[in-house]
């Protein structure tokens, strides 16, 4: 199984980016996937998740302003981004819990990650 994101890019401060992940290989079905991000100095933090039946969460500092959705005929996730801020700037990589094979268990993948630069 392969996570492939893209639309990752350079933005200035208020600009929107879209960014995509989709996964490919052996998939039975997919369960959470999500959005994480890696700043410069700092650690991992999930950025917002989404489950199997659409329930979704968000870290405070994008609420209200990032959107995550999935397609799951096309076990794609999608994080819309609006109102970026240069403390947006980080690494972004999406994971997934995804079923595989035969017998059926469910392995946790990461994305090859999207560089997302929020700057004037």
């Amino acid at each position: 199984v392969q996570l492939q994101a893209s639309g990752g890019g350079l933005v200035q401060p208020g600009g929107s980016l879209r960014l995509s992940c989709a996964a490919s290989g052996r998939i039975v079905s997919i369960n959470d996937m999500g959005w994480y991000r890696r700043a410069p100095g700092k650690q991992r933090e999930l950025v917002a998740c989404i489950t199997s039946t659409y329930t979704t969460n968000y870290a405070d500092s994008v609420k209200g302003r990032f959107t995550i959705s999935r397609d799951n005929a096309k076990n794609t996730v999608y994080l819309q981004m609006n109102s970026l801020k240069p403390e947006d700037t980080a690494v972004y990589y999406c994971n997934a819990d995804v079923r595989v094979g035969v017998l059926q268990r469910t392995f946790n993948y990461w994305g090859q990650g999207t560089q997302v630069t929020v700057s004037s």
